[in-house]
């Protein structure tokens, strides 16, 4: 069974809107956003702490369980055209040892 990972860079807005989605999406048995352990930002006290470059889009991590190949295409497919319309990068990450 395929796991896919992706990586968004955007507002909250545009996760739920990628989220929606994968969740109509047929076949799809399990869409999560899970915790980035991976600090994105610099530490409070950090001297760039504050500018603008800190306050751009947010990251998040989701993960989707497709039954097979053929609809992970698929649902790569569906969010690579959603994200150009939203004007997001979106970036994949596939495991299909599980």
């Amino acid at each position: 069974m395929p796991l896919l990972r992706l990586r968004l860079t955007g507002s909250d807005d545009d996760a739920r809107a990628i989220g929606n989605l994968l969740s109509s999406l047929d076949g799809i048995e399990h869409v999560e956003e899970v915790a980035d352990l991976m600090p994105r930002m610099d530490d409070d006290d950090s001297s760039s702490a504050g500018l603008p470059d800190d306050q751009g889009p947010g990251t998040h991590e989701i993960e989707i369980d497709a039954p097979n190949r053929a609809t992970a295409d698929k649902v790569r497919e569906a969010v690579e055209a959603l994200a150009f319309d939203l004007d997001v990068l979106v970036e994949f990450e596939t495991d299909e040892e599980r």
